[in-house]
């Protein structure tokens, strides 16, 4: 039932992104001329131009209040679920979060009892990926100011607000869920066993697995980055290449399932793309 609750706040978002996303081309679509004089009026970069999508204004000051209502965007969204056409990708996502639940305890059971991806491991280790995913705005907005690029600093922004949504979402279900993690059995456990509600609980301490936390600030982030500067053909494959590392490393180290990740990815694309970009 929690699984149901998180993919229906994430199918409602991702598909009210992609109607977002597909709006600019509609508007753009070609007028028709009213008469012979209009008509004969060359055409402006003006009027022939597709129209730029609004930039969300974002500041130091504006952060909380621009959270605040991004937690609200979100905890609403499965109210969209009203309306016949979330239904059938609001399905899909159920259906692939169950066949991966089912696999869990294969790819759990195989993480944690090899050696081979160790030197992985080691370059791309919890610890050194979560520091630098906190440091990564930091550094860019600080490279806005030495090259006085106010798109670098609002990108900076923008990043640092999709990572605190995510991670105020990710903290309170994994407080809710309390699943164990493939790290938490031993090698030799039965990891067909229940995982669910059955950690250390109490207080805001983000002690459950699902979703992972990694894996959606990454996803957080890449999106971001991939959406502001796309113009840069190169720009959406490095910055979803390196969050699908970090996702990966979250399976290689036994520190989330297959499903964990899946749903922490989907949820971190979502949220970046709707909640915060507004496209």
């Amino acid at each position: 039932m929690f699984v149901t609750v998180l993919i229906l706040l994430a199918c409602p978002l991702w598909v009210w992104a992609q109607e977002s996303a597909a709006s600019p081309a509609e508007v753009s679509a070609p007028m028709e001329t009213p008469d012979a004089d209009a008509a004969a009026v060359p055409a402006t970069p003006l009027l022939t131009a597709a129209p730029t999508p609004a930039v969300r204004e974002v500041s130091w000051l504006k952060l909380p209040r621009n959270i605040i209502q991004d937690q609200r965007t979100i905890w609403l969204s499965p109210l969209k679920l009203k309306e016949p056409r979330y239904w059938i990708p609001t399905a899909a996502l159920l259906g692939v979060t169950v066949g991966l639940l089912e696999l869990d305890p294969k790819e759990g059971h195989y993480f944690r009892n090899t050696h081979f991806f160790n030197p992985y491991n080691n370059v791309f280790a919890g610890t050194t990926t979560s520091r630098a995913m906190w440091v990564f705005p930091f550094a860019f907005y600080g490279a806005g100011l030495v090259f006085k690029d106010s798109k670098m600093k609002s990108t900076a922004l923008l990043v640092g607000e999709a990572v605190a949504d995510s991670e105020i979402l990710t903290t309170i279900a994994k407080d809710i869920d309390r699943r164990k993690r493939p790290q938490d059995l031993p090698a030799n456990a039965d990891f067909y066993s229940n995982t669910w509600f059955v950690g250390k609980g109490g207080g805001v301490q983000s002690n459950g697995s699902f979703p992972s936390g990694h894996t959606i600030a990454a996803f957080s982030t890449a999106t971001i980055i991939a959406h502001r500067y796309g113009n840069h053909k190169w720009v959406p494959y490095v910055a979803y290449g390196t969050a699908a590392l970090v996702a990966f490393s979250r399976l290689t180290l036994s520190s989330h399932w297959g499903s964990d990740v899946f749903v922490g990815g989907v949820l971190g694309y979502t949220i970046s793309r709707f909640a915060v970009l507004h496209e």
